[in-house]
């Protein structure tokens, strides 16, 4: 429980960093190379490409930092992904900041949900399933998926399905593995093919 209590200390510091230290100014003017993935606000036009406007600067700057770190270690450490390996780089710590502080200053598009997905989709969501030790993701994403700022959980609210269905089969495979004491690796390992696209396809629309 100490160490538990230790660790969201530390998260509490590292997402209170973003918000003082950052310039969303500065930062809008440093983010013309992450339009053409993102788009200009953040709002990525293609699926594979996450939506990073109103994302939580605190957890913008975590990726960041790992990419940036993967990209140093040649993906033996940190968050291993070859077009952003490249891109964190060149990146100072004052540049992540203000990159942060500007999308999570912009207001993330809505997605939708499809009706054939919501009924399974909120179950899963809200409730897991015990039988099959798989935790709700509720609990850390909220009641409307915004996530948890202070603790960096994001908000994966009407995300694109596409990226979200990746990600979480990432982290099911081990290859992404930058989650915190493995939380989501942990949860996506007993999820099925069709946990995943059900989940994928229910958060687009949760808002």
């Amino acid at each position: 429980m100490k160490t538990l209590g230790l660790i969201f200390c530390l998260t509490l510091g590292v997402a209170g960093q973003a918000l003082a230290q950052g310039d969303a100014q500065a930062g809008k003017e440093k983010s013309a190379t992450c339009a053409a993935c993102h788009g200009n606000d953040g709002n990525s036009m293609i699926d594979m490409n996450p939506k990073i406007a109103g994302q939580h600067a605190g957890y913008l700057v975590k990726q960041l930092k790992e990419f940036k770190l993967a990209a140093e270690t040649g993906g033996a450490e940190g968050r291993n992904n070859a077009v952003m390996n490249g891109m964190a780089a060149p990146l100072s710590e004052q540049d992540m900041l203000d990159l942060a502080a500007y999308f999570a200053s912009q207001d993330m598009s809505q997605g939708s949900t499809p009706e054939d997905v919501i009924a399974k989709g909120e179950a899963l969501y809200r409730g897991g399933d015990a039988d099959r030790g798989i935790t709700a993701c509720i609990a850390c994403h909220g009641p409307r998926g915004n996530g948890m700022a202070l603790a960096d959980f994001p908000d994966i609210s009407g995300q694109h399905p596409t990226y979200l269905k990746a990600q979480l089969e990432a982290f099911r495979s081990g290859q992404r593995a930058n989650d915190l004491n493995g939380m989501m690796r942990d949860i996506a390992m007993k999820l099925s093919d069709e946990d995943i696209e059900i989940l994928s396809k229910y958060l687009g629309g949760l808002h």
